[in-house]
């Protein structure tokens, strides 16, 4: 295992350099755009987009992935919660990308772009400028400026046109809704985002807004057109994302039953004795108050554009209060 790592170490700085040296990329050169599927964690759920550089007669073959960060950054969670988090860009041998994927049995597309000589020359110019130390953090933001958005725009300016496309996807619909698709209607981490985002979550998108995310983007550059009436993805061979979903027995919703139960049957136990019992409203009322403390932080103090005050915080109070009506009514 060792000297696997070793060869691919060697390999890569190989590649790196080689591709460094190269100033321009050869006619048989070409550029896609890569959009890897969703994988388990919260934060891979909305799939990856990078770009590939291949040039066989220059022997360069590499993926740039905008999505690189480390949790070894000094206090890294802190600067996470206050929307400060920085990415940065990284350069990974295309074959161990896409086999690193395939072990994760999340498939990868590629759509190959429909690109003049000089339009690969200024991508290719572009990243390789993009990736010097001093240029290749960045101050990641999910909605603004992420993995998906920093190629969209760095193919724009390649091409020097408009691009226009007939995708129309979740065009007029709000982020909230948007969200729900990756995240499962019925998950908990949906009802999570909901609590934490407030009124600014529930304005429209617009057609380029939507684009944050991998699958939106990649469907966009499949019917785009240049202002020519050029396509802008030649080979392509793509499909939605198969999302996962999930089963009624982990859902929010049925966990929100069983507590407003729980409470019934300990108001109804407290109404028989007489006595009301004060810790379950320490127990409920201290992470309420965490939760309102949280959300008045993030709409406050840090980074994050969708964070704030909705009328989704109040479910949990009423739930907890219409359950106590059994006792407090007589």
């Amino acid at each position: 295992m060792g000297h696997n790592i070793r060869l691919y170490g060697f390999c890569l700085l190989l590649a790196l350099s080689t591709a460094m040296r190269a100033q321009s990329l050869s006619e048989e050169a070409f550029i896609s755009l890569i959009t890897c599927t969703p994988g388990e964690e919260l934060y891979a759920r909305y799939g990856h987009t990078a770009l590939r550089v291949c040039d066989p007669e220059n022997r360069i073959d590499v993926t740039f992935n905008y999505g690189i960060f480390s949790f070894d950054v000094d206090h890294f969670y802190w600067k996470f919660v206050k929307g400060e988090t920085w990415y940065q860009l990284g350069i990974n041998n295309t074959q161990w990308f896409m086999e690193s994927y395939a072990e994760e049995h999340r498939p990868v597309y590629e759509q190959v772009l429909n690109l003049s000589p000089e339009q690969r020359d200024r991508i290719w110019q572009a990243l390789v400028e993009n990736y010097r130390p001093e240029n290749r953090e960045y101050l990641y933001n999910f909605v603004f400026d992420n993995c998906a958005t920093r190629p969209y725009v760095l193919i724009c300016n390649a091409l020097g046109d408009t691009v226009t496309s007939d995708y129309t996807g979740y065009t007029g619909k709000t982020y909230r809704r948007f969200l729900r698709h990756y995240t499962g209607a019925l998950s908990w981490a949906n009802a999570g985002i909901n609590l934490l985002f407030g009124p600014r979550a529930d304005k429209p998108m617009t057609s380029e807004q939507r684009l944050f995310l991998p699958e939106e983007l990649m469907f966009y550059l499949q019917s785009a057109r240049m202002s020519d009436g050029t396509p802008l993805v030649g080979n392509q061979a793509i499909a939605p994302f198969v999302m996962s979903r999930t089963p009624w027995y982990a859902s929010w919703p049925l966990g929100l039953a069983l507590y407003f139960m729980l409470v019934c049957l300990i108001s109804y136990y407290d109404r028989k004795r007489q006595r009301w019992s004060w810790w379950l409203e320490l127990a409920v009322g201290i992470p309420y108050v965490l939760l309102i403390a949280i959300v008045t932080f993030l709409t406050f103090f840090s980074c994050h554009p969708l964070v704030g005050f909705g009328w989704r915080l109040l479910i949990i109070p009423l739930t907890h209060l219409c359950a106590r009506l059994i006792y407090i009514v007589r």
